[in-house]
């Protein structure tokens, strides 16, 4: 294992900003893997750096296939990790809303761009991501529709679901889609938590990253097969909004069935506890997604359904 810095840049008030890699084997850039852009994501560099830990037990059995050179980026912004906060620390942007960056931009425009320049040249790309809005998801491979996607690779990873996202104007400065179009096959991976660690969920996405890398050739590794992936349109994913605002109550568990008309959640009134409304499943089908904000708007997106295909 070796470490490099993949991007430094000076600071005049505290240390220099350091992202550092961890490289394993030699030869051909077959795979990198990117921890948080975002400084709330503990789940996710606390994933990246179990991959370390195995990686390097690996590379000393040498379970790295010939010429072959995986590299692990734990975190790209140390920055706002060390404070707590979601987006860059010091002009409170979104790293992520930066790709693929600029040389001669903002600060977070710069670091973009130095993370781009170091990580275009691999053939797959994984990104451990969060959604814009907090919440918990059935752990999925989300990738963009941006004519590079491959759903057939994204099935390797053994997890549940494959989303397939369309791109908005915006969602075009994100790294998924800019890593893609440098023809790096990109996925994001998405487990249950962001600002905590969830073991089960953190041992589900270290799994299917190996199940992964073996299936690929890129090391040798013993791994159960893990799940036949159903591919989902995000489009096609039934969006519950709340009609009032107040404390929501979730009933069921991301992952678990649900049929028409039960009760999913319900909304109370933060001052006498009455209940303002009752959140019911508008079809049969899997909760996907659930918020986990306690307090929710009049108008929030508080669940995201799949339907259930045959009734």
């Amino acid at each position: 294992m070796n470490i490099i810095d993949v991007y430094r840049m000076k600071s005049t008030y505290r240390e220099d900003l350091l992202i550092k890699g961890y490289l394993f084997g030699k030869g051909d850039q077959a795979a990198c893997i990117l921890g948080p852009v975002r400084g709330n994501e503990v789940q996710q560099i606390y994933i990246c750096s179990q991959l370390v830990k195995i990686l390097k037990e690996l590379e000393m059995n040498g379970a790295i296939s010939s010429n072959k050179q995986i590299m692990v980026i734990p975190c790209v912004n140390p920055y706002s990790m060390n404070v707590g906060k979601r987006f860059f620390g010091v002009n409170d942007t979104d790293i992520n809303r930066m790709f693929p960056g600029n040389d001669y931009g903002e600060t977070t425009s710069r670091i973009a761009a130095g993370v781009m320049e170091a990580i275009k040249d691999y053939t797959y790309g994984i990104q451990f991501a969060s959604f814009y809005m907090s919440g918990e998801f059935v752990p999925h491979v989300r990738m963009m529709e941006t004519g590079y996607q491959n759903t057939s690779l994204a099935n390797l990873f053994g997890l549940p679901y494959v989303v397939v996202r369309k791109p908005r104007p915006i969602d075009t400065k994100t790294l998924n889609y800019n890593w893609q179009s440098e023809t790096t096959a990109a996925f994001s991976v998405y487990t249950n938590k962001n600002d905590e660690v969830d073991e089960e969920s953190a041992k589900q996405a270290v799994a299917a990253v190996l199940r992964f890398l073996t299936r690929m050739g890129i090391i040798k590794y013993e791994s159960h097969s893990g799940y036949i992936s159903y591919i989902l349109d995000e489009d096609n994913l039934i969006n519950i909004h709340s009609t009032t605002a107040g404390i929501f109550k979730r009933f069921v568990k991301t992952g678990e069935e649900i049929k028409y008309g039960e009760p999913i959640g319900e909304i109370t009134d933060p001052y006498d506890g009455s209940v303002k409304e009752s959140i019911k499943a508008p079809t049969n089908g899997i909760l996907f997604y659930s918020v986990r904000d306690p307090l929710v708007s009049e108008g929030d997106i508080v669940c995201r359904v799949i339907r259930r295909l045959h009734q």
